[in-house]
Order: C-alpha cells, then sequence, then structure tokens
C-alpha cells in the first residue's frame, strides 16, 4: 500500500482544489498569455514604443513567476500565502476617513491667502507670505 503526502494545491490549479482561488484562469494561463503578447509586440511599428511594450510584459512575466514561487513556498510552509497579516487583537480600528479629510492631513494652508505651503519653503509660493 503506498502512502502519498497530501500536497497543497497549485497556485496552478484550476477549479475547487485551489485554494481561495476564484474561478477561472490559472497562474499558467495567465503566464502564456502573456507570452502571446510579447510574440505580438513584434508587429509594433515603433521601434521605441515596441521595446517600451516589450519591457513591461517581460516584467509582468518576471512578477508572475516571482509571485507563483512565492506562493508555493509559502503553502509549502504551511502558510496561507493569501494571508499574510494577521490583524493583533487589541489594535482600535482607525476611524474612517473621507478624501478630503485626507487630503489636509499634515499640509499647512497660508494665513494670508489659503493656499497649500510647501514644508522645504519659508514663505507662501501664491502670495510671498512669511509663514
Amino acid at each position: 500500500m503506498e502512502s502519498r503526502a497530501r500536497t497543497a494545491p497549485s497556485i496552478d490549479e484550476a477549479g475547487p482544489k485551489a485554494m481561495h482561488m476564484a474561478e477561472g484562469p490559472t497562474l499558467s494561463d495567465f503566464m502564456r498569455h502573456l507570452q502571446a503578447v510579447l510574440e505580438e509586440s513584434t508587429d509594433i511599428p515603433d521601434a521605441k514604443e515596441q521595446q517600451h511594450r516589450q519591457w513591461q510584459i517581460e516584467a509582468a512575466i518576471q512578477e508572475a513567476i516571482i509571485f507563483g514561487n512565492r506562493y508555493r513556498e509559502l503553502q509549502e510552509h504551511g502558510l496561507d500565502p493569501l494571508r499574510l497579516v494577521k490583524p493583533k487583537l487589541n489594535d482600535p480600528v482607525a476611524p474612517p476617513v473621507n478624501k478630503i479629510e485626507a487630503l489636509k492631513t499634515g499640509s499647512m494652508q497660508c494665513a494670508g491667502c489659503g493656499s497649500h505651503l510647501e514644508a522645504d519653503l519659508s514663505f507662501c509660493p501664491a502670495c510671498g507670505q512669511e509663514k
């Protein structure tokens, strides 16, 4: 009787076996797509644009390889690759911030004209008033 150790599902597996993966294309499918797009990029007539597009696609392929390797490595160590950071139990939840509050955070305004003041200047770039 053979004893086979249960291996963690690969990121390349599709369907219900793959942990946390939605139904759809696998990482291998994505990489094959990128390779096809890379091949198609040779048809771009402008040499600079062609080279730029090829660099983009090659970088995406490299990132996909790195992601796949990291995913498998974490699974082999018994870690959930898609949940690396767990919140501390006693950490208070930050209140929600709206976009305007986020933009105002850390910014100073000129008392004279209300324009945004740059941290590295001792005067207002809009009206010249000293801080």
